[in-house]
């Protein structure tokens, strides 16, 4: 059942754009005691079906610029490559603490960034 509630909620919150992986991730470590290298490669394989659904919805509601959208896609791949390269040659330990040190910052990037005007 904490499975089904872990997916569900990270779902929920990568279907809203912020990321599951920010749930999915510590939530499989704490609480399914995931090893850090397994519970990010799950959290890759469980957003590729929770993105598709995501972006058709999207898609729909026209909130997709495709020309800013490709260049991202282009640069995201080379990135996961490197990524994923330097994710299976570091410890887990080490890959804990710098995931646990990108959430921190992305925190405390959240709690101090000045909302953007509404045009």
């Amino acid at each position: 059942m904490i499975i089904f509630l872990i997916g569900l909620v990270s779902g929920i919150v990568g279907g809203m754009g912020m990321g599951g992986g920010t749930i999915l991730i510590p939530a499989l470590i704490f609480f399914a005691k995931t090893p850090q290298q397994l519970a990010q490669s799950i959290n890759l394989s469980v957003f590729f079906p929770t993105a598709i659904i995501a972006l058709c919805i999207h898609i729909k509601n026209k909130h997709v610029r495709y020309k800013l959208a490709l260049k991202i896609i282009i640069a995201g791949t080379i990135g996961a490559l490197i990524g994923s390269k330097t994710a299976v040659s570091m410890s887990a330990h080490a890959l804990k603490r710098l995931f646990g040190v990108f959430i921190l910052a992305m925190g405390i990037y959240e709690l101090f960034r000045k909302p953007k005007k509404k045009r």
